[in-house]
């Protein structure tokens, strides 16, 4: 029974749920934003955030994160938020979101007691451009 389960375990390729249901439905929408303005929403289907979360983790793990390693977010809520938390799950690095409304002590204390190897933060005039 052990030796049927470390089977399964070594020669089933990982999927995550982006990537089981871009590949069923790549045109569904996967994530309806709702923006600070009445009647402003960006749909974002499968396809797209399957596109977006590989890029990411791609720039992740070419900068050096990797399994295990300790990410921060540190952005506002917005499809990035989504993207940047399913790449780092996707290359296996632990993220921790960092509320926004903090002052610059607190998420710096944040920041130092979760001994974190990155930060991924948008800056905030940069904000209202956010697109997906």
């Amino acid at each position: 029974m052990i030796v049927i389960f470390l089977l399964f375990i070594f020669f089933v390729p990982p999927v995550n749920c982006v990537d089981r249901h871009a590949r069923q439905d790549p045109d569904r929408v996967a994530l309806l934003w709702e923006k600070d303005e009445p009647g402003q929403e960006e749909r974002v289907t499968y396809r797209q955030l399957q596109d977006e979360v590989c890029r990411l983790a791609n720039v992740l793990r070419a900068s050096g994160v990797g399994r295990g390693d300790r990410v921060a977010l540190y952005l506002p809520v917005s499809p990035l938020a989504v993207t940047a938390m399913l790449a780092c799950a996707r290359i296996g690095a632990v993220h921790s979101v960092v509320f926004a409304g903090f002052s610059a002590d607190a998420l710096a204390s944040r920041i130092q007691d979760g001994e974190f190897s990155s930060i991924l933060f948008c800056p905030f005039p940069f904000q209202r451009y956010l697109r997906y």
